[in-house]
């Protein structure tokens, strides 16, 4: 089957940092799905992995790739959710070979229905994004979804215009009475935000503290870092309430937590890897969480973050969506389709 991967961790300037290769079609078991890939997405993961992890000595090529969409070509002995021939969506786990191929396996506990509304390119745009929002807002922060009871509280998220950020402003605005203030630095992805439904924008290339003086809310009980928590973290301390909630996915080089000891402040890492990497036994949250978002699609509720799209998927489209994703300035997602 075609796939695209590297041997090495190379700038994208290199011939060989991404290259279309022929590997085996893998073999499902246990609770795998073997998924036919129609369209894949781009996420910063991607390329902070390209730069980290390789391959080793004699070992194959290492695939990346964690948004998918496609149709279940086979099952494993002991799959229970899915069959032959249905629509999926999902983020996979780092801890596996990923959706750069043309065929991939993935554990049924952590794939959504693809919602019927959307194309297969405008579903692969969702999966990892989603989970990432869900988690961070119901899971760490631990908001209620559907409980609108914490109106006059404020959610501040830091890079609203990335794809995280585009799916927190959505799902926040939908499910929660939280007052939604997303960052942006520049006038189209403020309006990207606007779009999703943002109570406010305020630029992060600024002074922050000021800007939310100004539209009544000096202090935020809940700030989700999406980007450049080193550079933003003395506005964070500054602006978080006592009590507040903190979460982070980004990875600052170190993260000094004594200043906001006096505010009592709870820390949050989001990865949304960890429940299939560690195979938790909550591990199936993700199925329920997607097969919700896929739902509120449907219905209308929410949209895909999809925003630009490249056709087909091979080596050379990849670098371009790296390239973009690197230059820290896309807006929604990147989504590849078609072999």
């Amino acid at each position: 089957m075609k796939a695209i991967g590297y041997l090495k961790s190379l700038p994208l300037t290199d011939a060989d940092s991404l290259i279309d290769i022929t590997v085996d079609n893998p073999a499902p078991k246990g609770r795998d799905l073997r998924v036919a890939v129609k369209a894949i997405s781009v996420n910063p993961v991607d390329a902070k992995v390209r730069m980290r992890a390789q391959a080793g000595p004699g070992e194959p090529h290492k695939v990346l790739g964690y948004d998918a969409a496609g149709v279940v070509e086979a099952v494993g002995p002991d799959v229970t959710l899915f069959k032959v021939g249905d629509e999926v969506f999902y983020a996979g786990s780092i801890g596996r070979p990923g959706t750069n191929s043309e065929f991939h396996l993935v554990d049924e506990r952590i794939v959504g229905r693809k919602p019927k509304s959307l194309s297969f390119a405008q579903a692969a745009a969702v999966p990892l994004t989603s989970i990432t929002a869900w988690e961070l807002l119901f899971d760490r922060f631990g908001v209620t979804p559907g409980n609108t009871s914490n109106k006059g509280q404020a959610l501040l998220v830091i890079g609203g215009a990335g794809g995280v950020g585009s799916m927190m402003i959505q799902l926040a605005r939908k499910l929660t009475g939280l007052t939604v203030i997303a960052t942006s630095s520049r006038p189209e992805s403020a309006e990207w935000c606007k779009k999703l439904g943002a109570h406010h924008i305020i630029d992060h290339t600024k002074p922050m503290p000021a800007q939310l003086k100004d539209i009544g809310h000096p202090e935020v009980a809940l700030i989700a870092g999406l980007t450049g928590t080193e550079q933003h973290y003395p506005a964070i301390i500054e602006v978080i309430a006592p009590q507040g909630k903190f979460g982070l996915i980004d990875d600052p080089k170190s993260l000094d937590v004594v200043p906001i000891k006096r505010k009592s402040v709870s820390v949050h890492w989001e990865l949304m890897f960890t429940r299939p990497l560690f195979n938790t036994p909550d591990m199936i949250e993700q199925h329920k969480l997607l097969n919700e978002v896929s739902a509120m699609i449907d219905r209308g509720d929410i949209i895909t973050t999809a925003a630009a799209e490249l056709s087909p998927i091979n080596a050379a489209n990849l670098k371009k969506a790296h390239a973009q994703i690197e230059s820290g300035k896309t807006i929604g997602k990147l989504v590849l389709q078609g072999w």
